[in-house]
């Protein structure tokens, strides 16, 4: 009896030019995650349900190419150090990241708090630079890290310069969960701030990710005035309220975000 083709056969026919190795090997990589650090074969075979065969054949060719490696003992896989590697040379070749930074580190040092560039990656936002204060709040935060776009202010500013048809396809889309008590999660609600953040040139989060997180943020513009990444300050809750943070560092952002745009 023949086998009926699996949805990665039907991805190569549909596009001739997909090589599916290529993807199986990155969705290799990226299975690996502050959760799981190391991944044993049977884990590994089970992504995309490759089955063990092709897991040995990937596994082997990662650890030549020194993105993987066995530990003897457990025989659990590890990424290396060169991993970093792929990201690093994002971030030196990114043409935002080395504009934005002399302005990144003038205002990290006029405001003695945590600054961060952050770009979106459809429903994420994702740090591109990061300037952390001596008392800054999430120190799991670095270069990578991913958050979600919808309760965020970095996220909010970048949306709400959007045409708001696209921006709220984005939201509803969004898995619109509950990370904190003063996550906002409603579509509705979720407008209100697009509008409040157009009108102001800037948006803001109250503690909607991290409890004591307090963020300001402005969109970065390309010359088409679509926006490419956003900056924010970061403030811990213990030490300013919500309306004091947004008074000190609000005109603070929108300059810097100006002069990074176009």
């Amino acid at each position: 009896m023949k086998k009926p083709p699996d949805a990665a056969q039907d991805r190569e026919r549909a596009d001739p030019l997909l090589v599916q190795s290529v993807l199986k090997a990155f969705a290799v990589l990226h299975a690996f995650d502050a959760s799981n650090r190391s991944l044993g074969l049977a884990q590994i075979a089970a992504i995309d349900d490759m089955g063990k065969s092709a897991a040995q054949r990937f596994t082997h060719t990662l650890m030549l190419a020194g993105y993987l490696a066995k530990d003897p003992q457990t025989k659990r896989f590890e990424l290396t150090a060169r991993t970093l590697t792929l990201g690093s040379q994002y971030i030196q070749t990114h043409p935002l990241v080395s504009r934005a930074t002399p302005y990144l580190q003038q205002l990290s040092n006029s405001t003695r708090e945590t600054v961060n560039l952050t770009l979106r990656d459809d429903l994420d936002i994702v740090f591109a630079a990061r300037f952390p204060s001596q008392h800054v709040l999430n120190t799991d935060v670095v270069v990578g890290t991913r958050l979600p776009v919808f309760c965020t202010a970095p996220g909010i500013a970048m949306l709400s310069r959007l045409p708001r048809a696209e921006a709220m396809s984005l939201l509803r889309r969004s898995d619109r969960r509950a990370f904190t008590a003063n996550t906002t999660r409603e579509l509705g609600a979720l407008e209100r701030k697009l509008d409040r953040a157009a009108r102001m040139g800037y948006a803001t989060a109250w503690e909607e990710f991290y409890p004591g997180d307090l963020s300001i943020a402005a969109p970065v513009l390309d010359a088409a005035q679509r926006p490419v990444g956003a900056i924010n300050v970061s403030v811990t809750r213990a030490m300013y309220t919500p309306d004091d943070a947004e008074a000190a560092f609000h005109s603070l952002v929108v300059a810097t975000a100006h002069s990074v745009s176009g």
